[in-house]
């Protein structure tokens, strides 16, 4: 189910850990294990599918990839076209990209430009730039950034040894979910896959699903009427909170989005008892803004104070 690229452009994407989450499943009554995809070389998930697209990109002959982002798929297109030598070009919406993020794409040499308008905005550019002679577009409406990305489904099957009962994520734009969709499906298995949407699609504190016109909105749609997927629209207090216990209850620092998985099986009341795998695509320094910081104290440089600080 793999796709070999170039060992001259491979950052070591893929082989993720499964990790257990102890506490959490203690309280939601069920096994569950994180696919940690923040410990992608660039920090999320989009590097298995990024790497398949500029690869080829750069056999076509290509001088630039091209993509909307609200961060993650930057960082990521900015790094690969780095190492194959490429032109980046990043349009993101203007204010709406983490500062980590544009400052991972900055440093590999991406020319980023602020569109005045949304990410769909964004997007619409991206499209017909990548249609001009020496462009390739990389968002995941290439094919290959989804034959890439299907690699997960893959993982998680020899990691846990079995299928695992139920598979939660993230939905933004959709290109994962219909990726970790054909991945099982290739792998003749049939998980219940559950992917967390915001209710406040195009504004919400989630920033990397921040999509208020998913370009794989039609194809997810398919996969809910063939009973393959099922949407759940989450509250803003809803992944915040489970956003929170990832960190507090399983030390995994991830990014807001990437805890939406959690949030759908808090959410579920029938997968108590199942084995389940959350998909936590990105890290949590791609977006450390959303930590509030104000719980720091300052104290004199003596062990008495120390003590009385922490009581």
């Amino acid at each position: 189910m793999g796709v070999t690229v170039s060992s001259s452009l491979t950052l070591g994407e893929g082989s993720t850990p499964l990790v257990p989450a102890r506490r959490l499943q203690e309280r939601l009554g069920l096994e569950l294990y994180l696919k940690c995809e923040g410990l992608n070389p660039t920090g999320s998930f989009k590097d298995r599918g990024m790497v398949v697209a500029v690869e080829r990109a750069a056999r076509a002959g290509a001088r630039a990839v091209v993509c909307a982002s609200t961060g993650n798929t930057a960082a990521s297109a900015a790094a690969y076209a780095a190492r194959a030598g490429l032109e980046a070009i990043v349009l993101t919406p203007a204010g709406a990209t983490a500062t980590a993020k544009r400052a991972q794409a900055r440093a590999a040499g991406a020319r980023l430009l602020e569109v005045r308008g949304s990410f769909d905005d964004a997007l619409r550019l991206s499209r017909e730039l990548g249609e001009r002679e020496g462009f390739v577009l990389v968002n995941s409406v290439n094919p290959d950034r989804i034959e890439g990305q299907k690699s997960v489904a893959g993982e998680i099957l020899a990691q846990l040894g079995r299928v695992p009962d139920v598979v939660a994520l993230p939905f933004g734009g959709g290109g994962n979910v219909s990726a970790v969709a054909a991945g099982f499906a290739d792998a003749g298995a049939s998980p219940r896959i559950v992917v967390g949407q915001a209710a406040e699609r195009a504004t919400t504190w989630a920033s990397a699903i921040r999509i208020g016109e998913p370009a794989h909105a039609a194809h997810v749609a398919e996969l809910v009427a063939a009973g393959r997927v099922e949407v759940v629209t989450l509250s803003e207090a809803e992944l915040r909170s489970a956003w929170q216990r990832l960190s507090l209850e399983e030390g995994v620092f991830c990014e807001p989005a990437s805890a939406a998985g959690v949030a759908v099986l808090e959410r579920l009341s029938d997968v108590q008892g199942t084995t389940a795998v959350c998909i936590v695509t990105g890290h949590g320094l791609k977006d450390a803004g959303a930590v509030d910081e104000g719980g720091s104290d300052a104290v004199e440089a003596t062990l008495d104070a120390v003590l009385a600080a922490i009581g």
